[in-house]
């Protein structure tokens, strides 16, 4: 194990994270409604950090393999995610302790959205930007990022970006040079924040309010910067903006590289992607079922607004995003937990969504219709396609010991919280929004997760990170096999 040549690593990735401290200083300076002063002091703390990580270990360049990607992988979510909890610690307002302010960063870093503050109108606009910048980063991965700058700094990238890409084939190259893919990422994900930072200014937003949830929508994490979310514009075009933007994220990112690198020639690749038809095809479904329900209680006052709410609601919390336009919480009892429960099969393979993702459950679906074949059939050889390919069988593995150790982590996440003294339906909840990394959650974390206890609030932090590196990443540490030689 390279640790000297990991912790150098480190250490740059802390010194370009401390940068973006920059930005809500220079926020705060311009609106002059306070929290200069923790950014400046939370830049110069995370360069003294880097630095020292980074200055005793700077001539140790070496090749990495596959397990110590990993383990980088997890450092630099973890240490970041630290690192990102110290403006929050260091301010008066908002006022919070260090697990809410761990939970605030950890939550923002691996877009999930979930959140301890309450009175976001009020804050400071550099910590509500701080808070965006945090999912924005996060949203592509600020690995992928990194593997774009660290080659010209000696560094090879294609273990960590094999640990980092989400979906069970992610060993397939996008490019040969794993650099140039990163930054035509990268170039796809800032193109589609300007044109949708863009569209919400010119359907009413503030400058600020329009960069702020830009970032926050192509990253689906679901902070706002205002305690009724996307609600408090009262806007049917902000509305279906947001939809708009929601369904292009939640799309493989590999994809849009392939669409954006051959346009206009493969602009139907999205309809032909199978992935993507049982994708949207959910969408629509949970969208038709949510609005006749509601229209059948006469939740409310007109179809209008029933059909705005519904496809709204059904595509935030569909897409683990987690925006309100109202409290889905208050709807009749089957569509929250139906909401909530589709949070598990979330996005695309390759997006910046969460959940298990939609081709692992595909496959899951087809290797349990071969099953109810080969029963009548035994005999009979199936082999299970996507698209017009055939899954190896390797991947199928792959898939049914994920689903199965993420089942079991959710259990004991739940089992966990039940044990702090959290309720059955909130402890539910709150491990579904943390893993599957969608926010907010029903009960008592419904509006936001201030009332659960410290201890909560860690376990929640890990289930974010369980969620966000895709469970085995993470896992794979605490093996023995992983720490050998």
């Amino acid at each position: 194990m390279q640790i000297l040549s990991i912790i150098r690593i480190v250490g740059l990735l802390v010194a370009l994270f401390s940068s973006t401290m920059l930005l809500p200083a220079l926020v705060a300076f311009g609106y002059r409604d306070g929290g200069g002063a923790e950014f400046v002091s939370s830049f110069l703390i995370a360069l003294l950090l880097g630095g020292m990580l980074w200055f005793p270990n700077r001539y140790h360049k070496k090749e990495l393999r596959s397990k110590e990607g990993f383990l980088i992988v997890v450092l630099f979510w973890t240490v970041l995610g630290s690192v990102g909890a110290v403006p929050f610690i260091l301010s008066d307002a908002p006022n919070m302790s260090v697990p809410e302010a761990f939970f605030e960063s950890f939550s923002g870093l691996t877009t999930t959205g979930a959140t301890v503050l309450t009175g976001l109108d009020d804050l400071p606009k550099a910590f509500l930007f701080y808070r965006q910048l945090l999912q924005w980063l996060g949203g592509m991965g600020i690995i992928v990022l990194a593997v774009a700058i660290l080659p010209l700094l000696g560094i090879g990238g294609m273990q960590l970006y094999r640990a980092e890409i989400p979906g069970p084939v992610k060993d397939t190259k996008v490019t040969p040079r794993i650099a140039e893919t990163a930054k035509v990422l990268w170039s796809i994900y800032l193109l589609l924040t300007l044109l949708c930072a863009l569209a919400y200014w010119l359907a009413g937003m503030t400058l600020f309010d329009a960069i702020c949830h830009s970032f926050s929508s192509l990253s689906i994490g679901g902070f706002s910067t205002h305690d009724a979310s996307i609600g408090y514009f009262n806007s049917g075009a902000i509305n279906l903006i947001t939809v708009c933007f929601l369904l292009i994220a939640s799309i493989n990112f590999g994809l849009h590289f392939t669409v954006f690198t051959h346009m206009p020639v493969r602009l139907l690749t999205y309809l032909r992607d199978p992935e993507v038809k049982v994708f949207l095809g959910i969408q629509l479904f949970l969208f038709l079922f949510c609005a006749v329900v509601l229209l059948q209680h006469n939740h409310y006052e007109d179809w209008l607004e029933t059909l705005n709410h519904a496809l709204f609601q059904s595509v935030s919390i569909g897409t683990t995003t987690g925006y309100n336009t109202t409290s889905y919480a208050d709807w009749p009892s089957i569509l929250p937990i139906l909401l909530m429960t589709s949070t598990f099969i979330g996005c695309c393979a390759g997006s910046t969504g969460g959940g298990i993702k939609v081709m692992r459950f595909m496959i899951l679906f087809m290797q349990g219709m071969r099953e109810l074949r080969r029963l009548v059939h035994p005999r009979a050889v199936y082999t299970l396609k996507l698209g017009h390919k055939a899954v190896p069988e390797r991947v199928v593995e792959a898939v049914w010991g994920f689903f199965a150790t993420y089942i079991i982590l959710f259990v004991l996440f739940i089992l966990a919280l039940i044990a702090t003294g959290m309720n059955e339906l909130t402890a539910f909840s709150a491990v579904a929004a943390t893993l599957t990394n969608v926010g907010p959650g029903l009960g008592d974390v419904a509006a936001n997760f201030s009332s659960t206890t410290a201890t909560a609030k860690w376990l929640l932090v890990l289930a974010m990170l369980f969620g966000r590196l895709e469970v085995f990443t993470l896992l794979v540490l605490f093996t023995p096999a992983f720490w050998r030689s």
